[in-house]
């Protein structure tokens, strides 16, 4: 009778073993706990067997073979989990010479009162193209025409009106125009200052001027802020 339970366990401490490392956290915990009930379903067992019925021997080493395969999957989600760490904190380091640099992304840019680097792409066949302005919530709150070309462009936070926009986050779509009428509208991507540099949850986060945060994936390209040496 205790055979069946201690199998049906090992089955669950099996299924757990599969969990992705990625996941260890809680998985590896609800691992360790099933690898644990099973070590004592199997003492219980053998301690209270009928002397004159004991367990078949077949069906024992069975049982310490399920154990065994339990007990090596344990030490190797806790080996990849640590391999998995370092593979972090080495990438970690590698990023940390960012700090200092300008990402460009397309992430909202945070104005502070310093010009904002866009860097436009604009369609080729294009006639004219349009950068559009929008504040944190959306909302458009300028757009200014610009050169059918990829050369940078610099925004100073100040509107076609004149008016002077108060500091924050600003995103920038770039409308592109053929024959007057909208053929696309893209994301146009930005540059902004590398702060600090994060391991989060296994990932690689750079936090930018301002504090925004964007993953390492999502940049396109580095650069030396302007002046610097």
């Amino acid at each position: 009778m205790e055979t069946t339970s201690i199998s049906a366990m090992a089955g669950t401490a099996a299924s757990a073993a599969s969990t992705s490392a990625s996941n260890s956290g809680s998985a590896g915990a609800a691992l360790s706990s099933d690898f644990q009930t099973f070590l004592n379903m199997l003492a219980t067992q053998l301690k209270n067997q009928d002397p004159l019925d004991p367990v078949d021997a077949e069906d024992f080493a069975v049982q310490l073979a399920t154990f065994s395969g339990v007990e090596q999957q344990v030490m190797t989600n806790n080996l990849l989990q640590s391999l998995y760490s370092q593979m972090g904190l080495s990438g970690l380091a590698d990023i940390s010479a960012w700090v200092g640099m300008e990402a460009r992304s397309i992430a909202p840019a945070y104005w502070d009162g310093s010009s904002v680097t866009l860097a436009p792409n604009p369609l080729a066949a294009a006639d004219e193209a349009y950068v559009i302005v929008r504040d944190e919530d959306g909302n458009e709150v300028d757009r200014f025409e610009i050169d059918v070309s990829a050369d940078p462009v610099e925004w100073d936070g100040t509107t076609q009106s004149g008016a002077v926009l108060p500091f924050g986050y600003y995103s920038f779509e770039l409308e592109n125009m053929i024959d007057g009428d909208v053929a696309a509208t893209d994301a146009v991507e930005t540059y902004s200052l590398v702060t600090e540099t994060q391991l989060v949850d296994g990932q690689l986060i750079l936090v930018l001027s301002g504090g925004g945060r964007i993953l390492t994936s999502d940049v396109t390209g580095l650069r030396r802020p302007s002046g610097a040496s």
